[in-house]
Protein backbone atom coordinates (compact mmCIF):
# COMPACT_ATOMS: atom_id res chain seq x y z
CA UNK A 1 0.00 0.00 0.00
CA UNK A 2 0.96 3.40 -0.57
CA UNK A 3 1.62 5.67 2.73
CA UNK A 4 2.59 8.70 1.78
CA UNK A 5 3.94 11.33 -1.17
CA UNK A 6 7.57 12.16 -0.94
CA UNK A 7 8.53 13.78 -4.14
CA UNK A 8 6.41 16.56 -5.83
CA UNK A 9 7.22 17.88 -9.28
CA UNK A 10 7.47 22.03 -10.27
CA UNK A 11 8.27 22.71 -13.37
CA UNK A 12 10.47 25.55 -13.57
CA UNK A 13 12.49 27.19 -17.16
CA UNK A 14 16.13 27.94 -15.31
CA UNK A 15 16.70 25.45 -12.44
CA UNK A 16 19.32 27.88 -11.03
CA UNK A 17 17.17 30.68 -10.98
CA UNK A 18 14.17 28.38 -9.62
CA UNK A 19 16.82 27.35 -6.75
CA UNK A 20 17.45 30.90 -5.96
CA UNK A 21 13.68 31.83 -6.00
CA UNK A 22 12.33 28.65 -3.46
CA UNK A 23 16.06 29.20 -1.24
CA UNK A 24 16.21 32.59 -1.18
CA UNK A 25 12.72 34.28 -1.01
CA UNK A 26 10.95 31.45 0.11
CA UNK A 27 12.96 30.30 2.78
CA UNK A 28 13.00 26.24 1.17
CA UNK A 29 16.07 24.24 1.75
CA UNK A 30 18.29 22.10 -0.73
CA UNK A 31 17.32 18.66 -0.54
CA UNK A 32 19.20 16.91 -3.45
CA UNK A 33 21.38 18.46 -6.30
CA UNK A 34 23.12 15.78 -8.11
CA UNK A 35 23.90 15.86 -11.60
CA UNK A 36 24.23 13.28 -14.59
CA UNK A 37 25.30 14.19 -17.89
CA UNK A 38 22.36 16.67 -18.74
CA UNK A 39 20.14 15.44 -16.10
CA UNK A 40 19.93 17.14 -12.80
CA UNK A 41 17.83 15.80 -10.03
CA UNK A 42 16.94 19.00 -7.93
CA UNK A 43 15.17 19.34 -5.26
CA UNK A 44 14.04 21.34 -1.96
CA UNK A 45 12.05 20.89 0.52
CA UNK A 46 10.45 23.02 3.83
CA UNK A 47 12.25 22.47 7.38
CA UNK A 48 9.06 21.83 8.65
CA UNK A 49 8.06 18.95 6.49
CA UNK A 50 11.07 17.15 6.18
CA UNK A 51 8.93 13.74 4.07
CA UNK A 52 8.16 16.00 1.22
CA UNK A 53 10.59 17.38 -1.38
CA UNK A 54 9.71 18.93 -4.38
CA UNK A 55 11.54 18.48 -7.80
CA UNK A 56 12.40 21.64 -9.77
CA UNK A 57 12.32 19.54 -12.88
CA UNK A 58 13.69 21.58 -16.08
CA UNK A 59 11.88 22.20 -18.56
CA UNK A 60 14.48 21.03 -21.53
CA UNK A 61 14.10 17.99 -24.08
CA UNK A 62 15.97 14.90 -22.11
CA UNK A 63 15.21 11.42 -22.17
CA UNK A 64 11.70 12.16 -20.20
CA UNK A 65 10.33 14.81 -22.61
CA UNK A 66 10.48 15.72 -26.14
CA UNK A 67 11.09 19.08 -27.59
CA UNK A 68 7.51 19.32 -28.51
CA UNK A 69 6.20 18.11 -24.67
CA UNK A 70 9.02 20.52 -23.66
CA UNK A 71 6.99 23.35 -25.66
CA UNK A 72 3.38 22.26 -24.43
CA UNK A 73 4.64 22.13 -20.52
CA UNK A 74 6.26 25.59 -21.17
CA UNK A 75 3.34 27.91 -22.29
CA UNK A 76 1.02 26.14 -19.35
CA UNK A 77 3.81 26.95 -16.67
CA UNK A 78 3.81 30.76 -18.49
CA UNK A 79 -0.08 30.79 -18.35
CA UNK A 80 0.08 29.99 -14.01
CA UNK A 81 -1.54 26.29 -15.18
CA UNK A 82 0.79 23.77 -13.95
CA UNK A 83 1.50 25.54 -9.72
CA UNK A 84 1.31 23.92 -6.43
CA UNK A 85 -0.13 24.72 -3.62
CA UNK A 86 -2.12 25.84 -1.20
CA UNK A 87 0.99 26.88 0.93
CA UNK A 88 -0.24 27.14 4.54
CA UNK A 89 1.07 29.68 7.18
CA UNK A 90 -0.16 30.69 10.21
CA UNK A 91 0.27 34.15 9.34
CA UNK A 92 -0.96 35.08 5.94
CA UNK A 93 -0.25 38.80 6.06
CA UNK A 94 2.81 38.77 7.67
CA UNK A 95 4.30 36.13 5.40
CA UNK A 96 3.05 38.40 2.39
CA UNK A 97 4.84 41.31 3.89
CA UNK A 98 7.67 39.19 4.04
CA UNK A 99 7.64 37.53 0.74
CA UNK A 100 7.01 40.99 -1.21
CA UNK A 101 10.27 42.11 0.65
CA UNK A 102 12.20 39.82 -0.81
CA UNK A 103 10.52 40.57 -4.46
CA UNK A 104 8.00 37.50 -5.00
CA UNK A 105 5.37 39.05 -7.14
CA UNK A 106 2.19 38.56 -6.04
CA UNK A 107 -1.05 38.37 -8.02
CA UNK A 108 -3.52 38.90 -5.21
CA UNK A 109 -2.92 40.49 -1.49
CA UNK A 110 -4.00 38.06 1.78
CA UNK A 111 -8.00 37.81 0.88
CA UNK A 112 -10.83 36.95 3.50
CA UNK A 113 -12.44 34.25 1.56
CA UNK A 114 -15.98 33.01 3.07
CA UNK A 115 -15.02 29.16 3.04
CA UNK A 116 -13.03 29.42 5.91
CA UNK A 117 -9.71 30.80 4.80
CA UNK A 118 -7.54 33.90 4.11
CA UNK A 119 -5.55 33.24 0.98
CA UNK A 120 -2.90 35.16 -1.28
CA UNK A 121 -1.56 34.41 -4.75
CA UNK A 122 1.69 34.82 -6.01
CA UNK A 123 4.14 33.54 -8.70
CA UNK A 124 7.31 32.40 -9.35
CA UNK A 125 10.00 33.09 -11.42
CA UNK A 126 8.54 30.61 -14.12
CA UNK A 127 5.44 31.70 -13.79
CA UNK A 128 3.88 28.81 -11.71
CA UNK A 129 1.07 30.41 -9.52
CA UNK A 130 1.10 29.44 -5.66
CA UNK A 131 -1.44 29.88 -3.46
CA UNK A 132 -0.62 30.86 0.16
CA UNK A 133 -3.07 30.16 2.57
CA UNK A 134 -4.10 30.43 6.39
CA UNK A 135 -7.05 28.36 7.95
CA UNK A 136 -9.45 30.83 9.84
CA UNK A 137 -10.58 29.64 13.32
CA UNK A 138 -13.73 27.95 12.79
CA UNK A 139 -17.05 29.11 13.98
CA UNK A 140 -18.64 27.54 16.48
CA UNK A 141 -22.62 26.57 16.04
Amino acid sequence: MINRLSVATIWVKDQNEALRFYTEKLGFEIRADFTHGDYRWLTVGLKSQPELEFQLAALKPSHALTPEEVNFLTKLVEAGKLGTGPWKTNDCQKTYETFQARGVEFLQPPTDRPYGIIEAVFKDNSGNIMVLSQDKPRRQA
